[in-house]
Formats: C-alpha cells, sequence, structure tokens
C-alpha cells in the first residue's frame, strides 16, 4: 500500500467521521446527554488528528491520477493538462485548496472540541463559550470538508460535471497561499517563528506533565500541571497548520521524503497519546508527593519517546529526504 491508497482510505474520515460527530453532538445537546456530548468531543478531536494525514497523502492522490501535477515543480498553473483527458488538473488543484480551508477549520474545531474534553475532566462540565464555539465551528467545518469531498468526487468522473473544467470560487487557493508563502519577503520566516512557538508550548508542557509522571517535581500536583494542557493543545494546532502551510509551500520538499512520512506517523500517534492524557490519565486527583500509577508512566515515557521522534524526524528532512 502506497500514500494514494492511504489517502483513499482515509479521505472518509474528515467527511464520514466529522459526519457522525456532529449528530452526536447535536444530538447530545438536544437530549442534555453528558456521555454522549463526551463521546463527540472525543471524536471531533479524533477526527482534526487523523485529517494531518489525510491531506498530506492527497499530494501522491493527485500526482498518480495525473502525472502533470509533479510536487517538486515550481509551476502550479493549471497546464499541461493531465495525461487522461477525463482528468481535470484545474479541478485537482481546485480539490486541493478547498481541502486546505476546510483542514484549518477542522483543526481549529478539534482545539476547542479538545479544550471542551478538558474541561469536563477538571470541572466535569463544558463552558458555556466553548459548547457555543464547537457548534458553530463543526457547522461551518462539515459545510467546508463536504465541499471539498464533492469536489474530489468529481475529478475522476467527468460526467457528473456540470462544466468541464469546473473552478469554484475557492479557485486554487493551497497553490496560491503557496506562492505567497514562498514569495513573500516574511512569509516562510512568519511561519517559521510560528511554529517554534508551537513547538515550545507543546514539548514544554508535554515535558513537565510527563517528568512529573516519573518522579520529578514530586511537590507539584497533578492538577496543577494538567492546567497545561489547553497551552500544549493550542501549540498542537499551531503546528499543525503552520505545517501543512509549508507543505502548500513547497509540496515536492515534503511529499516523497521518508523523514517527513515518519514525522506525520509519529505526530498522530502523539496526538493520540495526549488525548489519554485528557480522557483516561488517572492521575488528576492525585495529590503533591503521590507516585503515579504504571499505565501513566508508561503513556509519559510514550509521549517522550513520540515527541523526540517528531522533533528527530523534522530536524532531518534536509539529511534523510529532499527537503531543502
Amino acid at each position: 500500500m502506497d500514500l494514494t491508497h492511504a489517502h483513499l482510505l482515509l479521505n472518509h474520515v474528515p467527511t464520514i467521521g466529522f459526519g457522525i460527530a456532529l449528530f452526536l453532538y447535536l444530538w447530545a445537546l438536544v437530549s442534555g446527554s453528558f456521555d454522549l456530548k463526551r463521546a463527540a468531543l472525543l471524536l471531533f478531536t479524533g477526527v482534526a488528528i487523523l485529517t494531518i494525514p489525510t491531506y498530506w497523502t492527497g499530494n501522491a492522490a493527485a500526482e498518480t491520477i495525473c502525472k502533470g501535477i509533479d510536487p517538486g515543480s515550481s509551476d502550479f498553473s493549471p497546464s499541461p493538462k493531465c495525461p487522461d483527458p477525463t482528468v481535470s488538473r484545474s479541478l485537482i488543484l481546485t480539490h486541493e485548496g478547498a481541502a486546505l480551508i476546510a483542514f484549518g477549520l477542522i483543526q481549529i474545531t478539534g482545539v476547542f472540541a479538545w479544550l471542551g474534553l478538558w474541561q469536563i475532566r477538571r470541572y466535569k462540565q463544558t463552558a458555556g463559550w466553548t459548547t457555543i464555539a464547537v457548534l458553530a465551528l463543526s457547522l461551518v467545518s462539515m459545510a467546508l470538508v463536504a465541499r471539498a469531498a464533492n469536489i474530489g468526487g468529481e475529478i475522476r468522473h467527468a460526467e457528473i460535471r456540470e462544466v468541464p473544467e469546473l473552478t469554484t470560487p475557492e479557485g486554487h487557493f493551497a497553490r496560491n497561499i503557496g506562492l505567497i508563502v514562498t514569495n513573500a519577503p516574511f512569509g516562510w520566516p512568519s511561519l517559521e517563528t510560528l511554529h517554534f512557538i508551537g513547538l515550545s508550548l507543546l514539548i514544554g508542557g508535554v515535558l513537565l506533565i510527563d517528568l512529573r509522571m516519573l518522579g520529578v517535581m514530586k511537590n507539584v500536583s497533578f492538577s496543577t500541571l494538567h492546567r497545561l494542557l489547553p497551552w500544549t493543545i493550542l501549540g498542537f494546532c499551531i503546528n499543525a497548520i503552520t505545517g501543512m502551510l509549508f507543505f502548500a509551500a513547497a509540496p515536492g520538499q515534503y511529499a516523497k521524503n521518508i523523514a517527513f512520512e515518519w514525522k506525520i506517523v509519529l505526530v498522530v500517534l502523539a496526538g493520540v497519546n495526549a488525548l489519554y492524557f485528557t480522557m483516561f490519565d488517572e492521575t488528576w486527583n492525585l495529590q503533591p508527593g503521590d507516585e503515579a500509577p504504571f499505565t501513566a508512566k508508561f503513556a509519559a515515557v510514550s509521549a517522550i519517546v513520540l515527541w523526540i521522534g517528531v522533533l528527530y524526524f523534522g530536524s532531518m528532512l534536509p539529511f534523510l529526504g529532499n527537503a531543502f
């Protein structure tokens, strides 16, 4: 199985998965079910994490069905046409732009859903503004991802297109954004700065929490350190969005880069690990001086290993792959 097959499997997650999460969330709000609301927030967050590899693998799928798209080329124009006359290259680029917009909104929705899970764990309920924010963002995200999916479905099905070359109001948004990032004087450096700020929030919070799990700073209560989780969640979102903007700007540096592939896999696993600390960690009620259970220590070690792996493969992009 290559990345094209992975995209065919994953591209149902942001649409069907997000649709199920939205249905459960609306049902929870109408019925007042606390457990259903918690499940919906968890599903929103999980879909947001899996949307990262879904967007990344789309480049491989595009190259497979339309050899005219070279991820290493700086030519982002919709010509030359694909070898298969039934496949529209312009539609592929339009789908890519719509997917990037949907990706950003889904990540932001995932952050607020993750925050809601944290509030439930800490305060036994979500704040009213969090509930409203998740509802509004999820409705917009669902509309955007459905639009992106519909455009993607028309790529291989010329018989259902209204016109031979369909370009939505988004146009070739991802490629245009990519040109801004690469050509603007402060485009790439500004994103790098935001990326490292997000990384500092993320790694700093994760390390403090994990080290406490392993017996360091035993005079600090676990509940105090769990206040850092929203900041780590924010850092995760910043890195996900800026990382995909880097990808949109220079897909050829990442699309076939083995270091980037491993980085994305480890990011997804690290995101799932962070969900464990938000949802199932047993240390929230432990007091200063208490010892964390074995499961919490195992999760802490796993988190440290995963994030070290993310940092390593991110640093090795120019050396193990073909980036920069």
